[in-house]
C-alpha cells in the first residue's frame, strides 16, 4: 500500500466515522473533504471542484426543482386526494394502493418530498378508518425505499451509479432500466407488508385510532402534558388584568406559558392568540403551560389572583378558531436540528408555541426548553392558524401531521397543474427515447416549470436540497482519489480473491451486501459512490459485463429498510408511526433479505453477465 493511498484511506476512515456519529452534518464533512484532498497534493483544487459540475449532481438539482413544481401545482395532494377517495374500508387494500401511490410519485421526485406529503394524509385516512398509524407509516416509508428502484431518477444513488458507467466509457442506463427489478420488488413489498404489519401491535389504546380526529384531551395524553396544561380564570383583584402579555413576561417571571386566552362572551366564549399585544381582562380564562410542581402553581395563583377551572370539552381542532392545536414533525433537512427548544425561540420566530415534545415512544416533560431536536421529532404547537399556515411555505423548518381542515388550503399554483405534467411528460419522453441527455432534458422540464408559473425563480432555488448536492459533490472527489493512488483496484482485487472463484452469484451477493450494510452507517448516496467505482473494476477484471454489477450496487442502496437511520424517509415515519429502532430491525432485515434474493435472480437474467 502506497502512501498516498494510506492518505486516503485515513480520510476515508474519519468520513465513515464522522458519517455514523451524525457530527458534524454530513454537508459539512462533504466540505471538509473538498478542501482535504487538494491539501494532500493528490487531487489539485480544479480535479476537487469539479464534481460541482458533474452531470449527475446539476441532473438532481434540476430533479428537485420539478418535484417541487408537482407539489406547488397540487399535482402530488391530488394523488393523495384521490387514495382516500378510493381506499375504502379494508387495510389491505389501502396498504396495497398507499404503496403503489407513493412508488409511482417518488419514481419521479424526491421520496423524502413524497413522505412528507402523505404523512398528514395517512395520518388522517388512518384515525378515519380506525387503523392504528403503527401499521400504515412503515408501509409509507417502505414504498417510497422502493421508488428509488422504479426508474433512472428515482434517486441519487442510482444517478451515481450511472455517472460511474458512462465515466468508464459504457453507455449508461435508460429512464426504465430500473423498472423490471423495481417493480416486481414493489409487488412483493405490498405483499411483504400487508403480512408484516400485523407484527406492527398497536402501542396506544384503543380509543386512541376510534374517532377521525384528535381532541385536546388525547393530544394531552399523548405528550404526557395532563399535568402541566391548566386552564386559570383572573379573578377580581388580579394584577394582570388590563396588562399586555408583554409587559407580564408571564413565562420569564412566573414560568407561565400562556398558550391561549379565552374570552368570555354573552353566549360563547373567543379565543385570542397568545401575541405580546394581547390585552388580559378580568374574567378572562389563561390557557397555560406550566411544568412545575402544583404546590407552585397553587402558590401562583393565589399571588396573582388566579381560578383555575377544569379543561372540560376545549378542543381548538374540532372548531374553527383564531388559535389551535397541531402536531407536527422536524424533517431531516430543518435548521432546527441540533438546537434547543429555547435556542429555537419558536414564539418569535414562527409566533408559535412549543408545549409537548415526542422521539418515538418516549415523551419527555421535564427539561422540554433544553432538549435538543432531533429528525423525526413530534412537536405539540400551539399558536394562529394564520401561523402554522405562513409557517408551511417556502423553506420548511417542521411539517405539519394532523393537518385540521381550518388550516387546509389550495397549493399556491392549483391552476397550473396540467401545465406541470405537460412539464414532466416533456421530461420523461427526452429520457425515454434519449433524444437529449439527461441532465439537459431535466433542465428544460426547470425552464417549462418556470416559464408556465408553476414555481417562481426564487422557490425553484429554496426547492433543491443543497444538504445532498453538497454531499453527493464533496464525496465524489474520493472515487477520483481512490482511483489514482490505486485503491479501487486493490479493492476490487480483494473482492475477486475473496469470492471470484466462487462465480459471478457469489460476487454479486457479496456486493449487495457491502452496499446495503455500508448504508447502515453512511447515507446510501455516499455509498453508492465508493462501492459503484469497486463494482465495475470486479467486472472488468473478470471479464464480466459491468452492468448487472452496477445494477446490484443501485438495487442494494435503495435498500436501506433495516434502520430508521438509514433513510431520512424512516426518520420522517419514526415519530407517526411510534416505532422504536428494534420494530426497524424486525421488519426491515427480513424484507431486506428477500430484496437481495429477488435482486439476484432477476439481475443475472435480465442483464447477462457476459
Amino acid at each position: 500500500m502506497s502512501f498516498d493511498l494510506a492518505v486516503v484511506l485515513g480520510l476515508l476512515s474519519a468520513v465513515i466515522v464522522m458519517f455514523a456519529l451524525g457530527r458534524p452534518r454530513m454537508d459539512a464533512v462533504a466540505l471538509s473533504v473538498l478542501v482535504a484532498l487538494p491539501l494532500t497534493g493528490i487531487l489539485t483544487v480544479q480535479e476537487a471542484l469539479a464534481s460541482f459540475s458533474d452531470a449527475s449532481v446539476v441532473l438532481i438539482a434540476a430533479l428537485f426543482v420539478i418535484g417541487e413544481g408537482l407539489v406547488r401545482t397540487g399535482v402530488a395532494s391530488s394523488m393523495g386526494d384521490w387514495l382516500a377517495s378510493r381506499a375504502g374500508s379494508g387495510s389491505s387494500r389501502l396498504i396495497a394502493m398507499l404503496m403503489l401511490v407513493v412508488a409511482t410519485l417518488g419514481s419521479v421526485m424526491s421520496s423524502t418530498g413524497v413522505v412528507a406529503i402523505f404523512i398528514p394524509i395517512v395520518m388522517r385516512i388512518a384515525l378515519r378508518l380506525r387503523i392504528p398509524p403503527r401499521q400504515m407509516m412503515m408501509p409509507l416509508s417502505f414504498a417510497a425505499l422502493i421508488s428509488g428502484m422504479m426508474t433512472l431518477v428515482g434517486t441519487p444513488p442510482n444517478l451515481v451509479v450511472n455517472s460511474e458507467l458512462l465515466r468508464n466509457g459504457h453507455a449508461g442506463f435508460g429512464f426504465f432500466s430500473f423498472t423490471p427489478f423495481g417493480l416486481p420488488i414493489l409487488l412483493l413489498g405490498i405483499g411483504y407488508m400487508i403480512v408484516a404489519r400485523r407484527w406492527l401491535k398497536n402501542v396506544e389504546p384503543e380509543e386512541a385510532v376510534s374517532h377521525g380526529r384528535l381532541t385536546l384531551a388525547q393530544l394531552v395524553g399523548d405528550y404526557g402534558l395532563a399535568r402541566c396544561v391548566y386552564r386559570l380564570r383572573i379573578g377580581p383583584g388580579s394584577p394582570l388584568a388590563g396588562q399586555s402579555l408583554e409587559v407580564l413576561r408571564l413565562h420569564a417571571t412566573h414560568g407561565l406559558n400562556v398558550m391561549a386566552v379565552e374570552h368570555p362572551q354573552r353566549f360563547t366564549s373567543t379565543y385570542l392568540s397568545a401575541g405580546g399585544e394581547t390585552v388580559l381582562r378580568l374574567g378572562d380564562a389563561l390557557i397555560a403551560h406550566f411544568a412545575g410542581p402544583e404546590e407552585r402553581l397553587q402558590a401562583l395563583a393565589s399571588r396573582l389572583a388566579l381560578q383555575p377551572l377544569p379543561l372540560g370539552d376545549l378542543d381548538p381542532v374540532s372548531r374553527p378558531r383564531p388559535i389551535g392545536i397541531a402536531e407536527v414533525i422536524i424533517p431531516p433537512d430543518s435548521p432546527l436540528c441540533g438546537r434547543s427548544v429555547l435556542e429555537a425561540d419558536f414564539r418569535s420566530t414562527y409566533g408559535l408555541t412549543v408545549v409537548g415534545l415526542r422521539r418515538g415512544l418516549i415523551t419527555p416533560v421535564e427539561g422540554l426548553l433544553e432538549e435538543k431536536l432531533q429528525a423525526g421529532d413530534t412537536l405539540l404547537l400551539v399558536g394562529p392558524w394564520k401561523e402554522l399556515r405562513r409557517s408551511q411555505r417556502g423553506k420548511r423548518s417542521f411539517l405539519l401531521l394532523n393537518q385540521p381542515e381550518d388550516l387546509e388550503e389550495l397549493p399556491p399554483a392549483s391552476d397550473r397543474a396540467p401545465q406541470a405534467l405537460l412539464s414532466l411528460g416533456v421530461v420523461v419522453v427526452l429520457m425515454v427515447t434519449g433524444a437529449l441527455p439527461h441532465v439537459q432534458a431535466a433542465l428544460i422540464g426547470c425552464l417549462m416549470m418556470v416559464g408556465f408559473r408553476c414555481i417562481d425563480l426564487d422557490n425553484a432555488y429554496r426547492a433543491i436540497h443543497w444538504q445532498t448536492i453538497v454531499l453527493i459533490a464533496g464525496m465524489l472527489p474520493f472515487s477520483l482519489a481512490l482511483q489514482k493512488t490505486g485503491g479501487i483496484a486493490m479493492a476490487a482485487d480483494g473482492l475477486i480473491r475473496l469470492v471470484g472463484g466462487a462465480g459471478s452469484y457469489a460476487l454479486l451477493a457479496s456486493l449487495f451486501a457491502a452496499t446495503a450494510l455500508t448504508s447502515l452507517f453512511i447515507s446510501n448516496t455516499a455509498t453508492a459512490v465508493l462501492m459503484a467505482p469497486v463494482a465495475i473494476a470486479a467486472a472488468r477484471e473478470l471479464g464480466f459485463s459491468p452492468y448487472p454489477f452496477a445494477m446490484i450496487v443501485a438495487l442494494a442502496a435503495s435498500a436501506a429498510f433495516m434502520t430508521p437511520v438509514s433513510s431520512p424517509v424512516n426518520m420522517l415515519v419514526m415519530g407517526p408511526g411510534r416505532y422504536s429502532f428494534g420494530d426497524f430491525l424486525r421488519i426491515g432485515v427480513p424484507f431486506t433479505v428477500l430484496v437481495m434474493l429477488v435482486s439476484l435472480a432477476l439481475v443475472p437474467l435480465l442483464l447477462p453477465v457476459r
